[in-house]
């Protein structure tokens, strides 16, 4: 059912997740976190749509077909995060709860990436708790929707 349809998106370089900076973002692949986040999910109750891509109107597509088609988003949006206001203006426009999660604390590291143009309009963040976080950002979500 839509109304549990859960969106999670992730943004650009996840698809190398697992073989990138292996010290920052560990050994999980983007394809286990998919395959985590579907089993929790499920357990859940929750329909989860898992995409990725490199593209950031892509990412601003998907977000615009969510409005209709799901009833929340989680984004991991890498480094368009600290970049792109137009994907910040397309999860508004979503009408959606929204959840940021990054895997690596992005307040540990480099000083532009301490600046997320989602954190504020976000219903919660989670940051340095590896893929843990999306198992975490789907129970949140499920509570949100209840």
């Amino acid at each position: 059912m839509a109304e549990h349809r859960i969106l999670i998106l992730n943004g650009p370089n996840l698809n190398m997740l697992g073989k990138r900076e292996p010290a920052i973002y560990g050994a999980t692949s983007l394809d286990d976190v998919k395959a985590q986040s579907q089993d929790n999910g499920n357990r859940l109750g929750l329909e989860v749509d898992f995409r990725q891509s490199n593209h950031e109107g892509t990412l601003i597509d998907w977000c615009q077909e969510a409005r209709e088609n799901h009833a929340g988003i989680i984004i991991n949006a890498g480094g368009l995060t600290h970049t792109s206001v137009s994907l910040r203006d397309a999860l508004i426009a979503s009408e959606k709860p929204v959840i940021e999660v990054h895997i690596s604390n992005i307040h540990a590291r480099e000083a532009f990436r301490h600046n997320s143009y989602i954190s504020d309009i976000a219903v919660g963040v989670i940051v340095g708790l590896g893929p843990t976080g999306y198992r975490l950002a789907l129970e949140a979500m499920a509570e949100i929707l209840d």
